[in-house]
Protein backbone atom coordinates (compact mmCIF):
# COMPACT_ATOMS: atom_id res chain seq x y z
CA UNK A 1 0.00 0.00 0.00
CA UNK A 2 1.47 3.38 -1.04
CA UNK A 3 1.33 6.08 1.64
CA UNK A 4 -0.67 9.25 0.99
CA UNK A 5 1.75 11.86 -0.40
CA UNK A 6 0.28 14.64 1.74
CA UNK A 7 0.66 12.45 4.83
CA UNK A 8 4.29 11.92 3.83
CA UNK A 9 4.81 15.70 3.47
CA UNK A 10 3.27 16.29 6.90
CA UNK A 11 5.27 13.43 8.40
CA UNK A 12 8.49 14.93 7.04
CA UNK A 13 7.73 18.20 8.83
CA UNK A 14 6.87 16.40 12.10
CA UNK A 15 10.04 14.29 11.88
CA UNK A 16 12.17 17.36 11.23
CA UNK A 17 10.56 19.23 14.11
CA UNK A 18 11.07 16.33 16.51
CA UNK A 19 14.63 15.72 15.33
CA UNK A 20 15.58 19.39 15.59
CA UNK A 21 14.05 19.61 19.07
CA UNK A 22 15.76 16.43 20.29
CA UNK A 23 19.15 17.46 18.96
CA UNK A 24 19.28 20.63 21.04
CA UNK A 25 22.66 21.21 22.65
CA UNK A 26 23.23 20.92 26.36
CA UNK A 27 26.09 22.84 27.97
CA UNK A 28 29.23 20.72 27.81
CA UNK A 29 27.87 18.10 25.42
CA UNK A 30 27.20 17.69 21.74
CA UNK A 31 25.02 14.98 20.24
CA UNK A 32 25.62 14.13 16.62
CA UNK A 33 23.44 11.80 14.56
CA UNK A 34 20.82 9.52 16.03
CA UNK A 35 20.77 6.65 18.49
CA UNK A 36 20.35 3.06 17.24
CA UNK A 37 16.73 2.96 18.46
CA UNK A 38 15.96 6.16 16.57
CA UNK A 39 17.65 4.78 13.44
CA UNK A 40 15.30 1.76 13.41
CA UNK A 41 12.32 4.12 13.62
CA UNK A 42 13.67 6.36 10.86
CA UNK A 43 14.36 3.49 8.44
CA UNK A 44 10.74 2.34 8.71
CA UNK A 45 9.49 5.83 7.82
CA UNK A 46 8.86 7.44 4.45
CA UNK A 47 11.40 9.05 2.17
CA UNK A 48 10.56 12.49 0.78
CA UNK A 49 13.14 11.89 -1.95
CA UNK A 50 11.59 8.62 -3.06
CA UNK A 51 7.89 9.33 -2.53
CA UNK A 52 7.47 13.06 -3.17
CA UNK A 53 10.44 14.50 -5.04
CA UNK A 54 10.06 14.17 -8.78
CA UNK A 55 6.36 13.32 -8.54
CA UNK A 56 4.33 14.55 -11.47
CA UNK A 57 1.71 17.15 -10.56
CA UNK A 58 -1.62 16.89 -12.37
CA UNK A 59 -4.57 19.24 -12.63
CA UNK A 60 -8.18 18.21 -12.09
CA UNK A 61 -8.42 17.33 -15.81
CA UNK A 62 -5.66 14.70 -15.33
CA UNK A 63 -3.18 16.79 -17.35
CA UNK A 64 0.46 16.89 -16.26
CA UNK A 65 1.38 20.45 -15.23
CA UNK A 66 4.80 19.98 -13.62
CA UNK A 67 6.96 18.00 -11.19
CA UNK A 68 7.79 18.44 -7.52
CA UNK A 69 11.38 19.71 -7.51
CA UNK A 70 11.79 20.53 -3.82
CA UNK A 71 10.03 20.96 -0.50
CA UNK A 72 10.60 24.12 1.49
CA UNK A 73 10.49 23.79 5.27
CA UNK A 74 9.42 27.04 6.91
CA UNK A 75 11.49 28.40 9.81
CA UNK A 76 8.84 27.08 12.22
CA UNK A 77 9.65 23.54 10.89
CA UNK A 78 6.31 23.07 9.09
CA UNK A 79 6.32 21.88 5.49
CA UNK A 80 5.00 24.96 3.79
CA UNK A 81 5.60 24.82 0.07
CA UNK A 82 6.30 22.39 -2.72
CA UNK A 83 8.48 23.81 -5.46
CA UNK A 84 6.95 22.75 -8.76
CA UNK A 85 8.94 22.89 -11.98
CA UNK A 86 6.64 23.91 -14.82
CA UNK A 87 7.44 23.70 -18.50
CA UNK A 88 10.86 23.54 -20.01
CA UNK A 89 12.64 20.77 -21.84
CA UNK A 90 15.94 19.33 -20.62
CA UNK A 91 16.13 22.12 -18.04
CA UNK A 92 15.76 24.92 -20.61
CA UNK A 93 12.91 27.34 -19.99
CA UNK A 94 11.90 25.62 -16.76
CA UNK A 95 9.93 27.83 -14.40
CA UNK A 96 9.89 26.88 -10.69
CA UNK A 97 6.98 28.11 -8.58
CA UNK A 98 6.15 27.77 -4.88
CA UNK A 99 2.79 26.18 -4.13
CA UNK A 100 1.41 25.92 -0.57
CA UNK A 101 1.20 22.25 0.37
CA UNK A 102 -2.41 22.61 1.50
CA UNK A 103 -3.46 23.34 -2.11
CA UNK A 104 -2.56 19.80 -3.22
CA UNK A 105 -4.97 16.89 -3.08
CA UNK A 106 -4.32 13.23 -3.77
CA UNK A 107 -6.67 11.53 -6.21
CA UNK A 108 -6.16 7.95 -7.41
CA UNK A 109 -2.58 8.05 -6.09
CA UNK A 110 -1.75 11.20 -8.06
CA UNK A 111 -0.76 14.61 -6.71
CA UNK A 112 -3.45 17.02 -7.97
CA UNK A 113 -3.40 20.82 -8.09
CA UNK A 114 -6.95 21.77 -9.05
CA UNK A 115 -7.32 24.54 -11.63
CA UNK A 116 -3.64 24.54 -12.59
CA UNK A 117 -2.33 24.52 -16.12
CA UNK A 118 1.22 24.84 -17.41
CA UNK A 119 0.34 28.37 -18.51
CA UNK A 120 -1.08 29.41 -15.11
CA UNK A 121 2.02 28.07 -13.37
CA UNK A 122 4.33 29.86 -15.83
CA UNK A 123 2.40 33.10 -15.19
CA UNK A 124 3.16 32.86 -11.44
CA UNK A 125 6.23 34.61 -10.00
CA UNK A 126 9.29 32.40 -10.43
CA UNK A 127 10.72 30.88 -7.25
CA UNK A 128 14.40 31.61 -6.68
CA UNK A 129 16.48 30.34 -3.78
CA UNK A 130 17.98 32.94 -1.46
CA UNK A 131 21.73 33.30 -1.90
Amino acid sequence: MKPNILVVMTSVSVLLSATCASLGQVAGSTQLGVAAAELREITSGWSARRQIMGQTVYNDKDESVGKVEDIIIAPDKAVSYAIVGAGGFLGLGKHDVAIPVNQFKVKDGKLVLAGATKDTLKAMPEFEYAH
